[in-house]
């Protein structure tokens, strides 16, 4: 899926914190996986660490994050295969994380040993199945949302005016970010470049001409799918 030539990315709607769960079986093995939404490197081994608390009497706790856009040099990629043999753990989490373009997320796999040696491949096997499944699911129960760099516009109104405008903004697919009400309501709205123009002539004529939009920066946002 690609916007404007770019490779769409996604993360878990929701805001840091929101996270996605799925449990695989293979052999009596238990693969418990949670997948959570984290803007920095700090908040990801965070998540690494609460996911050892809460399953402190599971053998290992593989896990693989990525933050930040790979249309930017600074993304951050990370993986540990914690005591799996190299490379059947933490590279194959990653990799569906990866594969699936999933970013600002840290994909942490808690392994219960059921008895039976799964091999290597068997490894890398349950490994990606497990991050795939909490993955998947989110994505099938509308947990997902697109993260995209728009241009930002700031529109000034009457207080009166303010919740119908940025209703009818909704209404017609506008990412509307909120409202601050002070003297005017002040509503802050994100942009596709390629559509300010087709925007600015809505909102000239939502607000027959009253309200016009004032550029305010750039910002990675949530966009629904």
């Amino acid at each position: 899926m690609r916007d404007n030539g770019w490779m769409l990315e996604f993360t878990l709607r929701g805001g840091p914190g929101s996270s996605a769960e799925a449990e695989l079986e293979v052999k009596r093995s238990r693969f418990l996986c949670r997948v959570t939404r984290v803007e920095t490197e700090d908040e990801a081994r965070d998540a690494i660490e609460s996911a050892r608390k809460t399953h402190w009497d599971a053998r290992h706790h593989c896990s693989a994050f990525v933050i930040g856009s790979a249309t930017e040099p600074s993304q951050i990629r990370r993986s540990n295969d914690d005591g799996e043999p190299s490379g059947t753990a933490g590279r194959p989490i990653l990799d569906v994380v990866h594969g699936r373009n999933l970013i600002d997320c840290v994909a942490v796999v808690s392994r219960y040993f059921g008895g039976t040696l799964l091999g290597t491949g068997g490894l890398i096997r349950a490994y990606s199945d497990a991050v795939a499944l909490a993955v998947d699911d989110a994505r099938n129960q509308n947990g997902l949302v697109t993260r995209e760099r728009r241009e930002l516009f700031r529109l000034a109104l009457a207080h009166s005016d303010a919740g119908r405008v940025e209703a009818e903004l909704r209404q017609h697919g506008v990412t509307v970010l909120g409202t601050e009400y002070g003297a005017l309501a002040i509503t802050t709205i994100a942009v596709a470049a390629a559509d300010a123009a087709a925007v600015g002539e809505r909102v000239a004529g939502i607000t027959s001409g009253a309200g016009a939009l004032e550029t305010a920066g750039f910002e990675w946002v949530d966009v629904a799918i």
